[in-house]
């Protein structure tokens, strides 16, 4: 089966295994696992923020921000198309106590203009504006750099916090050959995804300051988030971080090639299509397409009532080749079946 369901499906490959095996390691609780240590460094090169801290998800390094900075009688602006309102359970509000406020955005990028409209201050009876939540990239979409900066002026100028949710934002790095450090200039902290494109088993890094993070640890612990010999996995980070970022590339270039196949049928509207993601409409029934590529051997999800197709490190030349060749050749009325 060619798998496009999500670059969460990827499987360690025999190197990074290799790695994890050999991984020295001690207690992470009490900052004494060296492989873990080095990796929240390594993060620190990368984003030029003052301190890492490994977390066990994406979901938390979401959530953690939003305990430190938001919390009860605070709001946090951000896109419909936010993971932190559409694909986190609510712990936005559940957990952390924050308000999402969604402001009007373009396919899940906002612009300042419209953030700043959503700005208020101090009321007896109204929550206030605390934060502001960016995510690069967002739906396979690339923020651009212009937008990043000027929602961080607006934040200056309101005293706000800027957290990037950046799970994917090297595949922003590969395709602008914009450095994670410049992108991550625009926000106060940001959190980024080893096991999405990157192809590790777990965990996303936080960076922010030092004082940030000190608090962020405590957090952490009180979400359950407090690990053990974790050099384990964090060998794998480090690997990836060696070793797959620029082949983010080959994916971006199967995405393409898949994206202008689609284009082609006439029977899929792309509607998105960058970095390592394509999502498409239909005028046939979304179910009946992706039961005709599941019994071709093609796998891919239904988001939001679009099709999704998701290239990522399990994905090769030849299964794009066999991809781009399935869909020229598929009979719409297997659709229908």
């Amino acid at each position: 089966m060619k798998d496009f369901r999500s670059d969460t499906f990827t499987q360690p490959t025999e190197a990074m295994r290799k790695a994890m095996y050999s991984a020295e390691t001690g207690d992470d609780v009490y900052g004494e696992d060296p492989t873990a240590n080095r990796l929240e460094r390594m993060a620190e090169e990368i984003t030029g923020k003052e301190e890492s801290l490994i977390v066990s998800s994406g979901c938390m390094g979401n959530l953690i921000p939003l305990m430190i900075k938001g919390g009860r009688g605070k709001e946090v602006l951000c896109a419909p198309e936010s993971h932190i309102v559409r694909h986190e359970i609510g712990a936005v509000a559940s957990l952390s106590g924050t308000l999402p406020v969604l402001v009007p955005s373009d396919k899940g990028i906002l612009n300042s203009a419209d953030v700043e409209k959503h700005v208020h201050g101090y009321a007896y009876d109204m929550s206030e504006t605390a934060m502001i939540e960016t995510e690069n990239t967002t739906s396979g979409l690339i923020y651009p750099i212009e937008n990043l900066r000027a929602i961080k002026d607006v934040a200056e100028r309101h005293n706000l916090w800027v957290h990037m949710d950046g799970a994917r934002i090297f595949n922003a790095s590969v395709e602008t050959g914009i450095p994670v450090s410049t992108y991550a200039e625009t926000a106060d902290d940001i959190t980024f995804c080893l096991s999405k494109g990157l192809g590790c088993p777990a965990f996303s890094v936080l960076s922010s300051t030092h004082e940030f993070i000190r608090e962020a640890k405590r957090i952490r612990k009180l979400l359950g988030g407090g690990m053990r010999q974790i050099g384990i996995l964090a060998a794998a980070g480090i690997y990836a971080l060696e070793h797959n970022i620029e082949r983010l590339k080959e994916d971006h270039e199967h995405r393409m090639a898949i994206s202008e196949a689609l284009r082609k049928t006439g029977w899929a509207d792309v509607r998105i299509s960058e970095t390592n993601m394509i999502f498409f409409t239909s005028e046939y029934p979304m179910a009946g397409i992706i039961r005709a590529f599941r019994e071709k051997g093609v796998l891919f999800l239904e988001d939001g009532g679009m099709g999704r197709i998701v290239t990522s490190l399990n994905v090769t030349d030849e299964d794009t080749e066999e991809t781009v060749k399935i869909i020229e050749e598929m009979d719409t009325r297997e659709f229908l079946a």
